[in-house]
């Protein structure tokens, strides 16, 4: 009888809550599920736009999934895998957040009636991975390549990919307009890779055409002083010098102390003070300078000192802003104006201030280095140019992807149907319960048309049936046919030029997989309770420092009473 008295054996916190098994893993599908109908609708050029209105009162209008799911707050903790890979798509490729989102998501729809069935996630994990391995060799197989064309060739070609990707964003009506300043924009960089050498700047009021790209650099003019008016607007062909100082009188600190002993020197203190800024100034002016830029400030004497001596002059400029001159100018940054030699200083074409809006902004074109652009929106409402910046940025993105891996692919569901195929087909030719998983993940890739065509309004089984019969044909000539949003039909999505950079879809397919794999390998999930007592220790603990706790009590060598 004793022996069967065991004692109970508590390895955990009380009040720690496990969950486990199989209800573990299939309400953490159900979570992710629940996340991916939120950004459902937001897919394609139908989708619709979310408006998300946090605790600060500021209002978000965004249909990128990426924006949507960082501003969610998910606190499921499975759910966050959803949030991260939508990140990563963003940071790696651009484009493809709201597809690696439903990917995942429908991968673990597909899943979850087997796990209900008692099959162990290992088996499906694995084959999930075979599939993902097929599905990308498949994707490099009907890629396109774009290496080899001309100039004008590769422009119009990296033009439709930015076309594509504009599409289903809030600027999707003046897409041609925007993806030509986008490939332009990312051909004038050429092949730096920083993204920061591609400014854009927002200005508030007038209508989307207003927009327009400056082949060089330009900011927002800076606060200035009395006598900046008196100063030129416009220089041809000016050198420019680049500074990280001040320029202006400094007083000396509250407590310096001068002890004369002659009133008379008192003077030549004084002069001291103004001799140091003006032999600045005067260096400035000797070095050939027309146009002086400074990241600190440039005060008011100095500002009417280069007025008098026909020199624009800006100071508090923003230190991205300063980069990107010194990088279209080959100027470089200096924090002397001591021995400034004529290497340091850099030209461009035209400078000027030029009226935008209510805004003035300094602009520098016709750059020698050319390694920069600017691209300055309008639009009326400042919730719409917030997001016109987003959609660019993913347009940015896209293109220099394009760029770099020169492969594309049919957009529209076209190369979404192919795989599905492809991978039923393949799944024939496997004996098993392998057969099926992989069924099950091609099936689960017809979700992109399937949503495309909900969101656009039309009959989503009637238009996979039709797309299903023409990937059939085994001459293959149905490979890029996907669904035609203007009509409600399906048409050859590459004679349209809907395409996208193939580096998007197999990194959405890599991505969705993993995170799937990673759902499905967790059995259990244990959540720390945190402890209510811990505000209590905390004041405790709050007088005991050392030797706190023998107050009252003997200190350290405290003599006997």
């Amino acid at each position: 009888m004793a022996s069967m008295m065991q004692p109970q054996i508590i390895l955990l916190k009380e009040g720690t809550d496990t969950s486990q098994g199989k209800a573990q893993l299939v309400s953490n599908i159900n979570a992710c599920t629940a996340v991916a109908d939120v950004v459902r609708t937001t897919l394609g050029p139908r989708g619709m736009d979310k408006l998300i209105h946090d605790a600060n009162g500021s209002v978000t209008i965004s249909n990128d999934g990426a924006t949507i799911m960082k501003l969610l707050d998910i606190v499921h903790p499975a759910a966050k895998i959803l949030v991260d890979i939508a990140k990563s798509q963003d940071s790696e490729v651009g484009d493809g957040t709201t597809t690696v989102v439903l990917l995942a998501a429908e991968f673990l729809r597909e899943a979850k009636p087997f796990i209900e069935d008692g099959v162990h996630p290992q088996n499906l994990i694995r084959s999930y991975r075979i599939a993902c391995n097929l599905a990308i060799d498949k994707v490099k197989g009907l890629a396109t390549s774009i290496e080899g064309k001309s100039l004008e060739e590769k422009k119009s070609l990296l033009s439709k990919c930015a076309q594509t990707t504009l599409n289903s964003k809030l600027i999707g009506g003046e897409k041609e307009f925007f993806a030509t300043m986008v490939v332009n924009a990312v051909i004038a960089i050429g092949t730096d890779d920083r993204l920061n050498m591609i400014g854009i700047k927002k200005v508030p009021g007038g209508n989307m055409r207003d927009s327009f790209l400056v082949d060089g650099v330009a900011f927002k003019k800076t606060f200035s002083y009395a006598g900046f008016e008196q100063q030129p607007k416009k220089f041809l062909n000016p050198k420019i010098l680049l500074l990280n100082i001040e320029l202006e009188l400094k007083s000396e600190k509250e407590n310096a102390e001068i002890r004369l002993s002659d009133p008379s020197q008192y003077q030549s203190i004084v002069d001291a003070e103004w001799n140091i800024i003006y032999e600045k100034l005067d260096k400035c002016v000797q070095s050939g300078a027309k146009v002086v830029l400074s990241r600190l400030a440039i005060g008011d004497l100095a500002t009417q000192y280069f007025a008098d001596r026909d020199i624009f002059c800006a100071g508090r400029v923003a230190e991205e802003d300063l980069q990107r001159v010194a990088a279209a100018t080959g100027g470089t940054v200096q924090t002397t104006v001591n021995n400034v030699i004529d290497e340091v200083l850099g030209t461009c074409e035209v400078f000027e201030e030029k009226q935008v809006g209510n805004e003035r902004f300094n602009i520098f074109s016709g750059c020698p280095s050319g390694r920069t652009a600017t691209i300055v929106l309008r639009g009326g409402a400042d919730q719409f140019i917030e997001e016109a910046e987003r959609s660019l940025h993913d347009a940015i993105m896209i293109v220099r992807r394009a760029l770099k891996n020169s492969t594309v692919v049919a957009g529209g569901g076209a190369i979404d149907m192919e795989i599905s195929r492809y991978l039923r087909q393949h799944a024939r030719s496997i004996s098993g319960k392998s057969q099926l998983f992989i069924n099950s993940y091609a099936k689960a890739l017809e979700i992109i048309p399937r949503q495309l065509c909900d969101n656009a309004g039309f009959d989503a089984t009637d238009v996979l049936n039709k797309l299903r019969q023409k990937h059939a044909h085994a001459s293959g000539e149905g490979a890029p046919y996907g669904v035609d949003i203007n009509t409600g039909g399906i048409a050859d999505s590459f004679a349209n030029f809907v395409w996208e950079p193939a580096v998007v879809k197999i990194n959405a397919i890599n991505a969705a997989t993993e995170a799937a794999c990673l759902v499905l390998s967790v059995d259990e999930t244990v959540k720390n309770p945190k402890s209510e007592s811990a505000q209590g220790d905390a004041a405790m603990m709050g007088g005991r420092g050392r030797g706190g706790a023998m107050r009252g009590g003997r200190g350290r060598g405290m003599r006997r009473r």
